[in-house]
C-alpha cells in the first residue's frame, strides 16, 4: 500500500510538473508568436494556416520533461499530496504557494527568457492557483482573464527622509494640512505657504525632533515670550505646551500652533498691532506686509532664530533707543532713582534792555541736571539759561504751563511721573513706528531723507545715518486742518510759487468774507476766477507778501498738502507752533532749499544766496533728477540727542485713540483696513455777491485744485460708488 502511494504521489507530482511547464510553454509561445509577427505579410500567412484547439492538444508526457530537484516547486507538490488525508486546509494558505511555481520554471522550458523579460504577461501565470485535483484539467489559453482576475499589484513608495520617529507626527501633519481647515491659520497666504513648506519636507515636523524642541523652536519661544519687550502684547501670541504634548495629534497640533503665532508676531511687528486707517482718515504710510513663505525659511534656516523674527521690529536707531527706555520705565533700568528735594522756586531771568541776567544757585540744582538729562556741567548749581530750558520742555511734555520756572507744581511732577501713562505713550510710538518704510531714505542719494516730527514742529534732513541739518517749523491746527502723517517723495522745488487757494479755504473762508465785503479779495492782492459751470478758483501771484513766501516745496501727495516759505515769520518763535491749514512753514527756507538741492544735484554747488537770487514774479520749478523722501510723523515720546527721554503734547490727541484702541481693541480685527472718504478734489457752483469781479477763464471747469497745485497726473479718483464719511473693512 505504502508503494502504491509513493508511486501515486510520484505520479501527481510529475502531473502538477506538466500543468505548471504547459502554462509556461504556452505563454512564451503566444508571446514569441506576437514578437514573430513583424510584417503584414506574415499576418496574412499565418491566418490562412489553421490551428488546432487547444483542447486537442496533446499534453507533454513525463519524459518529456526532466525534473529539477531543487526546484520550489517541490514543497507546493507535498502540499498537494496531503491533501486529501489531512483535513482541509486554509483556502489563502494553499493559494499562497502556487505563485512560487510561476517564478520557478522548469529548466528545459523553451524561450523562458522571453517570458521573464514580460513581467506584465507573466503575472497570468503567476496568479493560477494549481490544485492537486485539477493539475490535468485543460489549460485556458487566453491569459488577459487571468490578469483582470488578479489585484493590481501595490506601486512602489519613494523612499521618505522623515525620520521614523518623526513620521507619526508627519502623517498627522499631513491629513490636518490636507484638510485645508481654518481652525490654525485664516489667512489665505499663510495657509498656502504652510502646504508648500511642509509639503516640500514630506510634512515633517520642524520644531521637534522625536518628540524634543529643536534650536529654533526654543528660539521662537523665547522671542514671543520676550513680546512685551517690543511693545508687544505677549497673549496675542499663544504658546502651545510642548511637555504635555506626549501623542502624534497633539505634537501636531502644537507645531501647528507655534508656526501660526511666529506668523503673528512676524506681522505685527513689522506692520503694526493695529492699521494706521484704524486711528484716522488723514494718514496714508505705504504698506510693508510680511510674506509667510519668507519669514519660514528665514526663521528655520536662521543661525538664530529668536533674532530672525527679531529683525522684523523697525530697524531704526530711534525706536531702538525708545525700546531701552521702555525697558528703564518698567523698572528694567539699572540707573539710580533722583529725587528732587522741596524748595523755593528757582527761576531764570535772561538779560534785557535794561536789567542783567538773572541766576540763582540752588544745591538742588545738580540732582535736578542730572533728573533732565543735563550732561553738560553736571555739578553746577546754577539755575541758568539751559537748566531753564530743560525745565520748560519738561513742563511742555507734561502737560504742565510751560513757565520754565521750577515750582513746587513741577518738581512733584519730575518725582511722581505717571510712569503708567509714559510707558502708553512709549508703546504708541513704538507702534507708529512699525507703520514707517524700512527704509526712510533713497539709497542712490546716500540714504537721505526728510523726516519732520509734528508735536515737536521740527524738520531734519538726514544722509547716511546723520543729521544734515534742522530747521523749526509751523504745522496745522488741531481738528479738520490737521497736518497728516504721510510718506512721500520731494519731486521739485518751486521758486517764486502761486498761491491756488485750497477748496477748504475757498468755501469756509473767502467766499463767506466775500458776503460782507466784496472788495476784501482785491485788498488783499488775490485774484478771483469764475469758471462757465460757476466754480470759482482763488490764487495769489508770485510776490514777497505771497502766503507761500519765496519756495514751495512740492511732494503731490492726495491731501493737498506741502511745505513752503511765509511772510509770518515772528509765529516760529513760540513754542506751540500749530497755525497753518495742515500744510508746513519752513522757518529758514532758502537754507532747506540750498541743503536738498545740494543732495539732489550734487555737482550744481547750490548756495542759500544763489537761491535767493532767483526771487523775482516768475514761477521757477527746480526738479530732482531721483526724489527724496519726505517722512511726516507724530512722535509724543522720543529720545534726544543727549539720550534724554522727551515727551511732546499730544496736540492732535492721537495717543489719546491709539492708547484707547489698544486697550479696548479687538485682537486681529485692529489689523483689518478702514475705508475712509476720499479727498475731493471738484468746486462747486457758486454764485458771487453782487459788485465782486471775477475773471472768465472762458473754459468750462478749468484745472482741479491738484492740477493747479502739483500737475498731471491727477491722482486716482475714489472708487465709484462710495460715500462720503462712509467706512468698509478690508483684510490687510
Amino acid at each position: 500500500m505504502r508503494d502504491c502511494l509513493n508511486h501515486r504521489a510520484g505520479f501527481d507530482r510529475v502531473l502538477m510538473t506538466v500543468a505548471a511547464t504547459f502554462l509556461t510553454v504556452s505563454a512564451s509561445s503566444a508571446l514569441a508568436q506576437d514578437q514573430a509577427r513583424s510584417s503584414a505579410a506574415e499576418l496574412a500567412i499565418e491566418a490562412a494556416i489553421p490551428r488546432p484547439e487547444p483542447a486537442n492538444v496533446p499534453p507533454p508526457t513525463a519524459s518529456d520533461i526532466k525534473l529539477d530537484t531543487t526546484a520550489a516547486i517541490q514543497e507546493p507538490a507535498k502540499e498537494a499530496v496531503k491533501a486529501e488525508a489531512a483535513p482541509a486546509p486554509d483556502k489563502d494558505k494553499v493559494e499562497s504557494k502556487p505563485s512560487d511555481v510561476a517564478t520557478t520554471p522548469p529548466a528545459e522550458a523553451p524561450k523562458s527568457e522571453t517570458a521573464k523579460s514580460e513581467p506584465a504577461k507573466s503575472e497570468s501565470a503567476k496568479t493560477e492557483p494549481v490544485k492537486a485535483d485539477t493539475a490535468t484539467a485543460t489549460p485556458t489559453a487566453p491569459s488577459a482573464p487571468a490578469v483582470a482576475a488578479t489585484p493590481a499589484s501595490e506601486p512602489v513608495k519613494a523612499a521618505s527622509n522623515v525620520p521614523a520617529a518623526d513620521q507619526p507626527v508627519a502623517d498627522k501633519l499631513k491629513d490636518i494640512i490636507g484638510a485645508k481647515t481654518s481652525r490654525h491659520f485664516d489667512r489665505k497666504n499663510e495657509r498656502a505657504a504652510i502646504e508648500k513648506f511642509y509639503g516640500a519636507r514630506d510634512f515633517a515636523p520642524v520644531w521637534t525632533q522625536g518628540g524634543s524642541l529643536t534650536p529654533a523652536a526654543k528660539g521662537v519661544i523665547a522671542r514671543l515670550k520676550d513680546a512685551a519687550s517690543d511693545g508687544l502684547n505677549p497673549a496675542d501670541y499663544q504658546l502651545p505646551d510642548f511637555a504635555a504634548a506626549t501623542t502624534p495629534d497633539a505634537l501636531a497640533d502644537a507645531e501647528l500652533k507655534l508656526t501660526a503665532s511666529m506668523f503673528d508676531y512676524a506681522r505685527q511687528a513689522q506692520s503694526g498691532r493695529m492699521h494706521w486707517s484704524q486711528v484716522s482718515g488723514d494718514i496714508l504710510y505705504p504698506e510693508h506686509p510680511t510674506d509667510p513663505s519668507d519669514v519660514l525659511a528665514k526663521v528655520t534656516t536662521a543661525t538664530d532664530a529668536s533674532a530672525a523674527l527679531d529683525s522684523y521690529n523697525p530697524p531704526q536707531k530711534l525706536y531702538k533707543e525708545l525700546k531701552a527706555k521702555l525697558a528703564e520705565l518698567r523698572g528694567q533700568g539699572n540707573g539710580p532713582v533722583i529725587e528732587i528735594a522741596d524748595g523755593p522756586a528757582l527761576k531764570y531771568t535772561p538779560a534785557g534792555k535794561k536789567r542783567a541776567e538773572i541766576v540763582v544757585e540752588d544745591p538742588r540744582v545738580p540732582q535736578l541736571r542730572a533728573k533732565l538729562g543735563l550732561a553738560e556741567n553736571a555739578s553746577d548749581t546754577r539755575y541758568d539759561a539751559a537748566v531753564a530750558e530743560a525745565v520748560r520742555k519738561f513742563q511742555n511734555g507734561a502737560e504742565i504751563k510751560a513757565t520754565g520756572i521750577l515750582d513746587d507744581k513741577t518738581v512733584k511732577a519730575i518725582n511722581t511721573p505717571k510712569r503708567d501713562k509714559q510707558i502708553d505713550v512709549v508703546l504708541v510710538n513704538m507702534e507708529r513706528w512699525r507703520w514707517l518704510p524700512r527704509d526712510l531714505g533713497v539709497p542712490a542719494l546716500g540714504d537721505a531723507y526728510v523726516i519732520l516730527n509734528i508735536p515737536d514742529y521740527t524738520l531734519k534732513v538726514m544722509q547716511r545715518g546723520q543729521q544734515v541739518w534742522t530747521t523749526r517749523v509751523v504745522t496745522g491746527k488741531p481738528g479738520t486742518h490737521a497736518t497728516p502723517l504721510l510718506t512721500e517723495t520731494m519731486k521739485y522745488i518751486t521758486v517764486n510759487p502761486t498761491w491756488n487757494v485750497p477748496p477748504s479755504i475757498v468755501y469756509n473762508e473767502y467766499l463767506p468774507a466775500l458776503q460782507q465785503d466784496p472788495t476784501v479779495l482785491q485788498r488783499m492782492g488775490l485774484k478771483l476766477e469764475q469758471n462757465r459751470d460757476g466754480s470759482v478758483h482763488i490764487s495769489q501771484p508770485p510776490g514777497e507778501a505771497n502766503a507761500l513766501g519765496r519756495i514751495r516745496f512740492n511732494f503731490p501727495n492726495k491731501f493737498l498738502v506741502y511745505q513752503h516759505d511765509t511772510p509770518d515769520k515772528n509765529l516760529f518763535a513760540r513754542d506751540e507752533r500749530a497755525f497753518s491749514h495742515g500744510c508746513m512753514r519752513v522757518q529758514n527756507p532758502d537754507q532747506y532749499a540750498s541743503i536738498l538741492l545740494n543732495i539732489a544735484l550734487p555737482n550744481e554747488k547750490y548756495t542759500p544766496e544763489r537761491v535767493r537770487s532767483m526771487y523775482g514774479k516768475g514761477e521757477v520749478d527746480l526738479k530732482f533728477p531721483t526724489p527724496i523722501p519726505v517722512n511726516i510723523t507724530y512722535q509724543t515720546a522720543f529720545v534726544d540727542d543727549g539720550g534724554k527721554l522727551q515727551f511732546r503734547k499730544d496736540v492732535y490727541g492721537r495717543d489719546a485713540t491709539m492708547i484707547n484702541i489698544l486697550k479696548n481693541g479687538r485682537g486681529k480685527d485692529l489689523e483689518n483696513v478702514v475705508a475712509h472718504s476720499q479727498p475731493s478734489y471738484s468746486r462747486p457752483a457758486t454764485t458771487l455777491p453782487n459788485g465782486v469781479l471775477a475773471a472768465n477763464n472762458g473754459g468750462s471747469s478749468g484745472l482741479n485744485f491738484f492740477e493747479r497745485l502739483f500737475g498731471a497726473p491727477t491722482p486716482p479718483p475714489a472708487p465709484v460708488g462710495r460715500r462720503p464719511q462712509q467706512q468698509r473693512v478690508f483684510t490687510r
